[in-house]
């Protein structure tokens, strides 16, 4: 296939992305077991099993049925399959792993040989969706097995949040404590957004954004400072907490992050004290902010001290530039497995100066999940323009599980204030 593909370098780099992204995809599910395929660990997020054979039904629909004009190839998988067939709590009695592998080998197969022959041109951008696509549903699955594990354990989750050790020996500025320190954004335009084919909707169009300055945290929130936070009762004091944030505890009665866990090194520094916070819903987020008297920062203050170079005027598709994303910039793609410190890749650092802004966490914003003006839905309305509105908060920069196709500056993610399953964490704002 490569070799009739070489001439045509959109193919090519195509047709590249979807072997490896596929590849990592089936790595994922490697060895699982039916229990685990099938189970619903929470009522809000559906089976790994299901997002799995979703991917395959979604590759038919747009690129077989819909541009190619074929017939559906599974036809008895559409309810099951589509977003819109049935309710999560019905989506646990699914075909094994076996039958989904043989769903999305035999779709895939049409689909290359579908690759061939079309004018891509024509229909880049679609292609370069699905595999994003097919790279979200990864990380979602990502998460839903950490639920499972913790189901299986029949407790709260501890689950360790750092890799041994010895995987961390080069990482030399580990085991000292980081100062709470700024970084001033001066104030003046930037570009937000992005006009790129591989842009997602509600990432276009770019456009021009005057902030007035202000300053943001260097790294991301770490476990050690938000230890200061759960000690001084932040968990049980209203005064940090908004209206609506402080009825949300009331229901949920937490009082740590989610993907917390404790080592016993006696009061001393612990090893994981440098890893950012993760597992934290926006409200938490937005308690911590206030005990520190800080903020959250908006997406566009986010946006712009990731992705701007004032040097050059201009937009950096990466904190560290356009260069090639590698493991030497951040943490993604499970290469680790887990969190990392957030000052453990220097080499991707922004501009201004920030660390840790792809990968590892997601990063909270203030910012509630809105169209940019011009805004155009693509591929169906259904993907984006549905969640606009004042329901759910913008997440920025990836985190440890992100596949490199959805890792950029301007990439937006999005959830409900509530939600603490993903792998989410925040830095702080001020004026």
């Amino acid at each position: 296939m490569i070799s009739k593909l070489s001439k045509y370098s959109v193919k090519e780099s195509i047709f590249q992305d979807f072997y490896e992204c596929r590849l990592k995809t089936f790595a994922l599910f490697q060895n699982m077991d039916e229990a685990t395929f099938c189970s619903q660990p929470h009522p809000d997020f559906s089976p790994v099993g299901w997002h799995l054979g979703h991917i395959a039904y979604i590759e038919s629909l747009w690129l077989l049925e819909r541009c190619a004009g074929s017939p559906c190839l599974f036809p008895q998988y559409s309810k099951l399959f589509a977003a819109d067939g049935l309710p999560k709590s019905e989506r646990v009695k699914l075909p094994n792993l076996e039958e989904i592998r043989y769903y999305l080998d035999t779709v895939r197969e049409k689909v290359l040989e579908y690759l061939e022959v079309i004018d891509i041109e024509q229909q880049e951008r679609l292609w370069r969706f699905l595999i994003q696509h097919e790279s979200q549903h990864c990380e979602i699955s990502s998460f839903v097995l950490e639920l499972v594990k913790s189901q299986e354990s029949r407790g709260a989750i501890h689950v360790r949040i750092f890799p041994p050790l010895s995987e961390l020996a080069f990482k030399s500025q580990e085991c000292r404590i980081l100062p709470l320190e700024m970084i001033k954004i001066p104030a003046g335009e930037f570009e937000q957004g992005s006009d790129s084919i591989k842009a997602l909707d509600n990432e276009r169009f770019a456009h021009r954004v005057y902030l007035d300055t202000y300053l943001i945290d260097r790294y991301p929130v770490t476990c050690e400072q938000y230890r200061v936070f759960m000690e001084a009762g932040g968990y049980q004091n209203s005064r940090w907490w908004s209206q609506s944030g402080w009825q949300w505890l009331q229901t949920e009665l937490v009082t740590q992050p989610l993907y917390w866990c404790d080592d016993a090194y006696g009061g001393k520094l612990r090893s994981w004290d440098n890893h950012p916070v993760c597992g934290v819903s926006w409200y938490e987020a937005e308690a911590y902010s206030r005990f520190v008297g800080k903020r959250l920062p908006t997406e566009a203050e986010w946006e712009k001290a990731v992705s701007w170079d004032s040097q050059v005027n201009r937009h950096r598709t990466y904190p560290w530039g356009d260069e090639k994303l590698t493991t030497q910039h951040c943490n993604y793609d499970r290469l680790i497995g887990k969190t990392m410190p957030v000052n453990a890749y220097p080499a991707g650092q922004s501009a201004y100066g920030l660390h840790d802004t792809l990968g590892n966490v997601w990063e909270w914003t203030a910012s509630w999940f809105h169209g940019y003006n011009g805004f155009q839905s693509y591929p169906y309305t259904g993907y984006s323009q549905v969640y606009f509105g004042d329901k759910h908060r913008v997440l920025k920069g990836g985190s440890w599980a992100t596949p490199p196709w959805i890792l950029r500056s301007s990439f937006r993610n999005w959830y409900h204030p509530g939600v603490r399953q993903i792998f989410a964490g925040f830095r702080c704002a001020s004026d």
